[in-house]
């Protein structure tokens, strides 16, 4: 016995409201990009700036009874990661710690460290003293980093309109550059309205955010062209609902095995990896609505070309008029 969380043949209307959805769809992304205007994100360090500190000690890193030494100290962000590396001896184990740059100064400042220094040697009795390396980065970087961050986002849209410009039809790019428009904004947002900390693991969230959207709205869409060779005297509506309710199964499954994944390792991951895994969670999420009430409802406002046999500036191309 299978389980199917979709039936293989079904037959939903998406599009019998699509001027609704495209509305939630507009009003969610004017929410999120507010919050963003209003409460702006929590940046991390890696945007901050602050101090990194790398340890080495004789025993097992206990990541949790850092944390709680330092808590006392009151540094605001920390991030403390073990560090895995073949080439430490039997003897060596080694940690990084990351503090935010403290308010009025661009680093943490020398008797901060010392403390740092001594509430951890109370932690770890293996802990070596003083610290192996202690690296700063100022707010001048960190600003860098954020419009290194912005340029990579938006080329990386960019890139998806030319691909599915020239792979479909200019209708497509679109939609589906519309997508990740609301895919992206929507995580900034989500981030913005619940300040959780964000640094550059959300950055690489981001993009792969947009391949996961992209790879659900190019299915769509391939399936979209087939069925408009093949039903050419259909309704594009009615061929947009049979694109949809073809791929629904194979959408929903991509889409929940992925989510369990990401589920579990928020729940077990610890606090390292939770922002990361809690934008995947999301992206994935607004990711496969956004294939089917974003891309696919503007390739329906939009029109789209019929007769796929002649080239695209022959008179004879008709497009597909949409009734409201």
């Amino acid at each position: 016995m299978r389980l199917k969380l979709v039936p293989q043949q079904t037959s939903f209307d998406f599009f019998s409201r699509w001027k609704v959805w495209l509305g939630i769809s507009g009003l969610m992304m004017v929410i999120a990009f507010a919050s963003f205007m209003l409460q702006g994100l929590n940046f991390g360090i890696d945007f901050r700036g602050g101090t990194t500190i790398r340890t080495e000690s004789t025993q097992p890193i206990d990541v949790g009874a850092y944390r709680d030494a330092i808590a006392p100290l009151e540094l605001g962000d920390v991030s403390i990661t073990e560090i895995f590396d073949p080439t430490f001896g039997p003897d060596e184990h080694v940690a990084m710690i990351r503090i935010q740059a403290q308010e009025g100064a661009e680093a943490v400042s020398a008797d901060m460290i010392t403390q740092v220094g001594e509430v951890l040697a109370a932690a770890d009795a293996g802990l070596k003293l003083p610290f192996e390396s202690v690296e700063s980065v100022g707010p001048k970087v960190s600003g860098e980093l954020i419009q290194t961050a912005v340029i990579a986002v938006v080329l990386a849209i960019g890139a998806v309109l030319v691909y599915i410009w020239l792979r479909f039809e200019w209708q497509f790019a679109l939609g589906a550059v519309a997508a990740l428009v609301h895919d992206v904004i929507l995580t900034i947002g989500i981030f913005s309205e619940l300040q959780i900390r964000f640094d550059l693991a959300i950055i690489a969230a981001l993009l792969t955010i947009v391949g996961y959207s992209l790879n659900d709205t190019v299915v769509v869409f391939d399936r979209v062209r087939e069925n408009l060779r093949k039903y050419k005297k259909k309704d594009l509506k009615e061929v947009l609902n049979i694109s949809i309710n073809e791929t629904l199964s194979r959408t929903v499954m991509t889409s929940v095995t992925t989510l369990l994944a990401l589920i579990s390792l928020y729940v077990l991951g610890g606090d390292v990896i939770r922002g990361f895994v809690f934008a995947m969670i999301w992206g994935v999420i607004v990711g496969t609505y956004s294939s089917v009430f974003v891309a696919s409802t503007i390739l329906l406002w939009l029109g789209v070309k019929r007769d796929w046999s002649k080239p695209s500036n022959t008179a004879g191309n008709q497009f597909a008029n949409i009734d409201a």
